[in-house]
C-alpha cells in the first residue's frame, strides 16, 4: 500500500497535480482568519477572511472597494506577512496605499496594461509560488463581458490551489464572480448625501458606505454590518476630498500616480 502511494504521488507531482496532496500542505485550523483591520466588517465575518479560500470584495466605483481592499494588505503586512497586489489595470497607487498604512516593502505588485487573460496567469503563478499571506487579484476595471470568457471553472481551479495554506486570496471586482466554500462576499454599497437647497446648488457633501457580508452559510443582503456615519467609520466617508472612500487618497485609483517610483513593481 505505502509503494503504491508513494508511486501515486510521484505521478501527480510529475504532473504538477500534487497541490491535492494533503502531505504537501501544512494543517491549517479551519477557523483560522486573517482580519481586514475594519471592525464591522471583521465582526461580521467571524474574525476575518479565512485562509486557505478565495473571497470576494464587489462593488460599483466610488462604494468603498479600495478601501477595504487597502485595509486588508495594511492589516496583512502589518502582521508581517508578504502580500501580491495583481493590479489587471495598472490602477494600484502605491503612495495612497502607503498612508492607508500599507508596508510596501512586504508587497509584489504585478502591474498589467488591461490584459486580463495575463494577469489571472499571473495570479495563478503567485498563488502557486506559495509563501503569502494575502494576494489580491485586482479586477475592477475588467469589463463584464471579459470576465464571462472565463472558464466556470476559473475560480474553482484558484480556490484549490490555495487549499489548506496559509494564503487569503481576494478578488476586487464590480460584480459576483466567484468565492470558495469557506470564502466570503463583501459587497458595498455607496449611497451620496447632497447640500444645497435647489437642484443646481447641490453639492455632494458625503457618501455612506453600507457593507454587506455573504457566506456559505447566509444569503447575500442579510447580514448588514450598517451604513457607516459621516467622517466616523473606517469604512465610510468624510467631506469630499478627505474621504477614505471616492476622491481619498486611498481610493482614488489611477494610473498616472506613482507608476514607475515603486520599488515593488514588476511589470508582467
Amino acid at each position: 500500500m505505502g509503494a503504491a502511494r508513494a508511486v501515486l504521488e510521484s505521478l501527480l507531482r510529475d504532473r504538477k497535480l500534487d497541490v491535492t496532496l494533503t502531505s504537501e500542505r501544512p494543517w491549517v485550523d479551519p477557523e483560522d482568519a486573517a482580519a481586514i483591520g475594519i471592525p464591522q466588517i471583521d465582526e461580521a465575518l467571524g474574525g476575518g477572511l479565512r485562509r486557505g479560500h478565495l473571497s470576494e470584495i464587489v462593488g460599483s466605483r466610488s462604494s468603498g472597494r479600495t478601501t477595504v481592499m487597502c485595509a486588508a494588505l495594511a492589516a496583512a503586512t502589518q502582521r508581517g506577512e508578504v502580500a501580491a497586489v495583481i493590479d489587471s489595470y495598472d490602477r494600484f497607487d502605491p503612495a495612497s496605499a502607503a498612508d492607508a498604512g500599507v508596508d510596501l516593502s512586504r508587497v509584489l505588485w504585478v502591474r498589467e496594461r488591461g490584459d486580463a487573460a495575463r494577469a489571472l496567469k499571473a495570479t495563478n503563478l503567485v498563488l502557486q509560488a506559495g509563501g503569502f499571506g494575502l494576494v489580491v487579484f485586482d479586477m475592477a476595471d475588467v469589463p463584464a463581458s471579459t470576465v464571462r470568457q472565463f472558464p466556470h471553472t476559473t475560480w474553482m481551479r484558484i480556490a484549490r490551489v490555495i487549499q489548506g495554506s496559509q494564503t487569503t486570496a481576494l478578488l476586487v471586482a464590480s460584480e459576483h464572480i466567484g468565492r470558495s466554500p469557506g470564502g466570503a462576499t463583501i459587497a458595498l454599497n455607496a449611497t451620496g448625501k447632497w447640500m444645497g437647497e435647489s437642484a443646481r446648488a447641490r453639492v455632494l457633501s458625503a457618501l455612506n458606505i453600507t457593507p454587506r457580508v455573504a457566506t456559505a452559510h447566509s444569503h447575500v443582503g442579510t447580514s448588514h454590518v450598517g451604513t457607516s456615519h459621516v467622517g466616523t467609520s473606517h469604512v465610510g466617508t468624510s467631506h469630499v476630498g478627505t474621504s477614505h472612500v471616492g476622491t481619498s487618497h486611498v481610493a482614488r485609483r489611477t494610473s498616472h500616480v506613482a507608476r514607475d517610483t515603486s520599488h515593488v513593481a514588476r511589470d508582467l
